[in-house]
């Protein structure tokens, strides 16, 4: 909308309201609190955000002079005001956004969560994204600085909770409960006669979906009765003969796909597979028709090919797979032997090097490999020489308490910048396993990031590459690094990669297992756990590898004690 202003030259601008120019100031504000900019200039924009939020005569339609005659508002910022009438921008903001990374910026967004603590995580660990801001609070790093705790800490991951529900996408881990929260919900209000089941990303396991998708028999009907308001929550549309549904559950955008128990089976396979898998699998049986089959199984049975799990119905390859007959036995949960890859309280684990090991013990793995942060990890109380013969000596003793159950001697080796490992030769030959990661100087280019895992893969103390694109889902995406090269090198000096298990990591990234496995390289499905409740993210890993076509015998910690121990860099 435009409109001719009272203030100024008469030039047309579009419509501002007194809020959004409000909102300039208190942005402005904060910034400069960030950088501890001019304490007054900084009350004053403060001042101003107050005022002018609150005034009910609309800015555009005044004068300078009206403006200017407002009380706290001066010269300098009647000026402002005019500038993003006019213009709808403000140079000084601008020059403050371009001194603060856009992640920092977000965080101001975030309820609560003021200028001075944001400083403190961005100045004190180098926090500069939403999803480093998250990592950081699992890690629980927050609790050593200045003005922070435990409450403080959980509270902040309340509130960025919340803040990352609203942006449009999840981790797959935070819909799981909700999901089956509304099942449950559905299976109450409806009971046994109607069938809903999950569909779409959330079938496929897709590490970030964006909604929940739901395949139901109940009908539009059934949906109205849900709702006792004025206003049902559920919007019927329709599109392309598709009939579906649209609601909200605990903010999490849903989708209801609507059947009958007749075509039940070709609903569920045309709703749960990836948009393009569906087409090509459409375009390699031309001659046969799909439509109105009951059961899911009948999809298959008619195509004459094995039943093919829904995590391999994201790309074409997993049908290529089942065309040919050479369709794997994905690995699963219980595969898992060890737990590989978790912290302690030696450096910035929750729990006790004890606590950890009885957690993994009572959840049924036969050993834990511990790999606290090395001494370059400071952030982390990342552990010197004195302090890595301590918890081998504590490791000693609780094996003989703890036997059969094993307490393998590891390290999280930060990679340093040139490619190194993060202790000498003689100390990195005592460990059982190491596994070389890189934690600092993220912000290389494709060259230097590649180069520095190529040197610390060629180290032979490294037995597993960690997290080799240091990516956070939703926030960062990591490094960028010649995976060809990476794996390759992995392969000669037989080195395992990697995928973090945990949901907001995913690294590697599944997309590469199956030329990993081509290459002959073992995958080590690891939870970085941080706590005991942490090794449960092994579920998500294992979710993500099968979405690579995974089997049991190529993953590293799948195997027992004793071979898990012979394949280290076999």
């Amino acid at each position: 909308m435009l409109m001719e202003p009272k203030y100024g030259s008469g030039l047309k601008f579009a419509l501002m309201t007194n809020r959004e120019i409000a909102n300039a100031f208190r942005e402005l504000g904060q910034l400069m609190e960030l950088h501890k900019d001019n304490p007054f200039k900084i009350r004053s924009y403060s001042n101003a955000y107050l005022k002018l939020r609150k005034m009910e005569e609309p800015l555009a339609g005044m004068s300078e002079a009206e403006i200017g005659q407002l009380d706290g508002i001066g010269k300098a910022m009647t000026a402002k005001i005019g500038e993003m009438l006019s213009s709808g921008q403000m140079a000084t903001l601008e020059k403050w956004r371009e001194k603060t990374p856009v992640g920092v910026r977000q965080m101001l967004q975030i309820g609560g969560f003021g200028p001075k603590k944001i400083r403190a995580i961005w100045q004190g660990l180098g926090v500069e994204t939403i999803g480093e801001l998250s990592y950081a609070i699992n890690e629980n790093r927050l609790v050593e600085l200045k003005g922070f705790g435990a409450k403080t800490q959980e509270e902040l991951r309340g509130k960025l909770d919340f803040f990352q529900r609203s942006q449009g996408q999840f981790y797959y881990r935070d819909l799981v409960s909700p999901a089956g929260e509304l099942l449950e919900f559905l299976s109450n209000a409806w009971g046994g006669d109607i069938r809903s089941e999950l569909v779409g990303e959330m079938r496929r396991a897709c590490p970030t979906p964006s909604s929940i998708d739901i395949l139901t028999t109940a009908s539009q009907a059934d949906f109205d009765k849900l709702d006792s308001g004025e206003e049902s929550m559920f919007r019927f549309i329709e599109t392309d003969g598709q009939a579906i549904i649209k609601a909200s559950f605990d903010d999490i955008p849903c989708t209801f796909h609507l059947c009958t128990a007749d075509n039940w089976g070709s609903k569920q396979f045309r709703h749960s597979g990836s948009e393009s898998f569906v087409q090509t699998f459409a375009g390699r049986f031309p001659t046969l028709d799909f439509r109105n089959l009951p059961d899911e199984q009948a999809i298959f049975d008619r195509a004459n090919i094995p039943f093919l799990p829904p995590e391999l119905r994201e790309q074409e390859w997993g049908l290529d797979l089942a065309i040919a007959g050479t369709l794997p036995e994905l690995i699963e949960s219980k595969d898992i032997k060890g737990v590989v890859h978790a912290h302690s309280t030696y450096s910035d684990g929750i729990h006790s090097l004890k606590q950890m090991a009885e957690a993994a013990r009572h959840k049924g793995y036969e050993y834990m490999l511990i790999t606290d942060h090395s001494q370059a990890a400071f952030y982390a109380n990342g552990l010197k020489p004195d302090r890595v013969l301590e918890q081998w000596q504590e490791i000693d003793e609780l094996n003989e308490e703890m036997a059969p159950f094993k307490i393998l001697k590891g390290i999280e080796s930060d990679i340093l910048n040139d490619g190194s490992l993060d202790y000498d030769d003689d100390m990195l030959a005592g460990f059982d396993c190491v596994i070389a990661s890189v934690h600092s100087n993220l912000r290389m280019d494709k060259e230097k990031a590649t180069q520095r895992l190529l040197t610390a893969i060629r180290n032979p103390h490294t037995h597993i590459l960690g997290h080799p694109t240091g990516r956070l889902l939703l926030s960062r995406a990591g490094y960028p690094i010649d995976h060809e090269a990476v794996i390759k090198a992995c392969a000669e000096e037989g080195v395992a990669i990697e995928l973090n298990a945990n949901p907001a990591r995913l690294d590697l990234d599944w997309t590469w297992i199956p030329f990993a496995r081509e290459c002959g390289v073992l995958i080590s499905i690891n939870p970085d756990a941080h706590a005991m409740g942490g090794i449960d993210d092994i579920l998500y890993g294992v979710l993500a590898a099968r979405k690579g076509g995974l089997t049991a015998d190529g993953c590293l910690n799948a195997r027992g004690l004793k071979d898990f121990m012979k394949s280290l860099r076999s």
